[in-house]
């Protein structure tokens, strides 16, 4: 098929699948800022795509181009106003927060240490945005059902597009290293970055397809089939065992937590999910399971050269407690040395998140990581039994980014992982909704079955076991049409 012919047809598709969504009544009325951002974050930063040549092998991000650097404030910007309009508790916000707010703030201070504080501080404020965007769905209606439906939209333009870079505009959507050998990139800057973009777009679907009663039925229709047909075809040319594993791993999770021995006790899938971690850290010490795994893989046990440069990056000689700065690790004679010494240049990130961690802001850096996750932890297992299927999905995504920053280093930057993981972190404060409330209530469908106030006096968590066994439908349809308030 000639190019242009694929092109008038994907595009109108593209065009379809928003008309369907945003035409259906029950469709999450939510912000169109964190969907910018998502966008850019999974695929092209603004520059590249106002040129369109073809991605550059790194996986990190670039710096240094002014529309860039202006685009992000202007989203930050647009994301604070967003914020303000919905009268946010503040106060309890911080409050609620301390771990991570202590974190952003350490993350400034390394300004005082770093060899160029003012690119520091320029970096610092564009990273602020993934809390800023990830605060914005989180005081949704319905947070996590706004993430899912954000990356769901995201779905709309990343699957089609991509199909059309990689079939029908080679130039654009291929990558050919410097021995002839290619990877696919589709419309994101890497194939790792396309391979996490379709791994987190399918962990959401999944999500919809078991939680979300009123949205799974859009899955039956002809372009949803075709959408995640063409998803299960991205997943497979994009090569990134670690996205698939953390796709494999996510989806097990969510599987279990629909069995009913899970559902009654809700704490069992973390327990679950410790004696796992733990089992296998036994294994790889005792019958090297880490090895038989990347055999099955097809991978070796170098991790496609991951473990060299580990002992290069680990080799540089930075401030064991503090680092050398927040993401400045990668600058001026260390880029030289660490490329010479891999045989990779243009090299920018150590390929682990906690190595990462550790050369930028030292051992309190990486203290700070697992602080955030057990936090995070505790918030989870308590919102589990007050809402259910939100903490599984919580769960879900705190786990993975864990395990993806084994071999990728995402705790920093623009990129969605990071967003997710802070997402998952946040303790979101209670929106003041006086006037709100009362809108929403008149929008929504009143329940024909049950009392409101029957309904409200059930925990989610209740209802949606309650929904397992078959005995109270209606109340969860009148819980899944709640629209989110208006701006």
């Amino acid at each position: 098929m000639p190019p242009k012919v694929a092109a008038l047809i994907i595009i109108p598709f593209i065009a379809y699948l928003f008309w369907r969504e945003l035409r259906n009544p029950q469709s999450a009325r939510i912000s169109w800022v964190p969907f910018a951002w998502i966008f850019i974050a999974g695929s092209r930063f603004p520059s590249r795509w106002l040129s369109l040549t073809a991605p550059i092998e790194v996986d990190g991000y670039i710096e240094g181009s002014p529309f860039d650097r202006n685009f992000f404030v202007a989203l930050i910007i647009l994301g604070m106003f967003v914020l303000l309009r919905r009268r946010i508790a503040w106060g309890q916000l911080f409050q609620k927060n301390k771990f991570l707010i202590a974190y952003l703030l350490y993350c400034l201070c390394s300004m005082l240490w770093t060899d160029s504080p003012f690119v520091l501080f320029k970096r610092w404020i564009k990273d602020l945005g993934n809390p800023i965007m990830a605060l914005i769905l989180l005081t949704e209606q319905r947070p996590w059902q706004a993430i899912t439906t954000t990356f769901g939209r995201l779905s709309f333009v990343f699957v089609p597009l991509s199909l059309l870079f990689i079939k029908y505009y080679p130039d654009l959507g291929r990558y050919y290293t410097r021995g002839g050998y290619g990877t696919f990139t589709g419309i994101a800057d890497g194939k790792n970055t396309l391979g996490l973009s379709c791994v987190l777009i399918a962990i959401c679907f999944l999500w919809t397809l078991l939680y979300d009663r009123e949205a799974r039925t859009r899955f039956r229709h002809w372009s949803y089939l075709i959408l995640i047909g063409v998803l299960v075809w991205l997943i497979n040319i994009a090569d990134s065992q670690t996205a698939l594993m953390c796709l494999t791993v996510a989806g097990v999770l969510m599987l279990l937590s629909t069995r009913p021995a899970i559902a009654k006790q809700p704490t069992r899938l973390i327990g679950i999910t410790l004696l796992i971690a733990i089992v296998y850290m036994v294994g790889d010490a005792t019958f090297d399971l880490r090895d038989h795994m990347l055999s099955w893989l097809g991978r070796d046990a170098t991790l496609t050269n991951r473990t060299k440069i580990w002992e290069i990056v680990g080799s540089q000689g930075t401030n064991p407690i503090v680092g050398v700065g927040f993401m400045s690790f990668w600058e001026g004679e260390r880029i030289r040395t660490i490329g010479e010494g891999v045989g990779a240049f243009g090299l920018n990130q150590a390929h682990n998140g906690y190595l990462e961690q550790y050369v930028n802001l030292g051992y309190v850096g990486v203290a700070f990581i697992i602080g955030l996750a057990f936090v995070s932890l505790v918030n989870i297992r308590r919102q589990l039994s007050t809402d259910y299927t939100a903490a599984i999905l919580r769960f879900s995504i705190l786990i993975i980014a864990l395990l993806y920053n084994y071999t990728e280093a995402s705790f920093y930057g623009i990129n969605n992982m990071w967003l997710l993981f802070v997402a998952a972190a946040i303790d979101p404060p209670p929106v003041r909704r006086a006037a709100v409330t009362a809108a929403v209530q008149r929008t929504q469908t009143t329940d024909r079955t049950a009392p409101a106030a029957a309904v409200a006096a059930v925990p989610q968590a209740a209802r949606w076991r309650t929904r397992r066994a078959g005995t109270a439908a209606a109340p969860m349809r009148s819980t899944m049409r709640t629209r989110p308030f208006t701006r």
